[in-house]
């Protein structure tokens, strides 16, 4: 689970960026406000769709999911709603392979969705890019 300060927007970012899904746990969250389990406070909508006001995944398309849910049961990135904003340590610090040849343009595609260039490291065991997710979480570009 990943802190956050807005979990839709994170969730929304790393599955552009990893190119995963956004999870769907519309059926569960209708099927429980329908059935009064829930307050419709808790819930909101994103990407489309009726989803939990606090939490937000990002799952792997090839992986399994739940179908009543929605849950991701392999390779997911959850994202939860904090009060606190992100000060020092990072939330989160993934790192992301580009194809031989094409870090410039991924650096790029990472920009253009909200991501920001920090520094590029050359050294004699590799070079990468230090780029920050929209939270200003810190991850690598290799």
């Amino acid at each position: 689970m990943i802190d956050s300060a807005d979990p839709h927007a994170q969730a929304g970012f790393w599955a552009e960026a990893l190119g995963y899904l956004v999870e769907d746990n519309s059926p569960l969250v209708e099927q429980l406000l329908a059935a009064g389990a829930v307050p419709e406070a808790i819930t909101t909508h994103a990407h489309g769709r009726r989803a939990w006001l606090d939490l937000a995944a990002a799952r792997h398309p090839d992986d399994p999911y739940d179908e009543v849910s929605g849950t991701g049961q392999g390779r997911r990135l959850l994202f939860q709603r904090v009060p606190e904003p992100k000060t020092v340590k990072n939330r989160i610090h993934i790192d992301v392979h580009s194809a031989p040849g094409r870090r410039d343009a991924e650096e790029e595609r990472l920009t253009a969705l909200g991501a920001r260039s920090l520094r590029t490291y050359d050294e004699q065991g590799g070079s990468w890019v230090v780029m920050t997710d929209p939270e200003g979480n810190e991850f690598c570009l290799n």
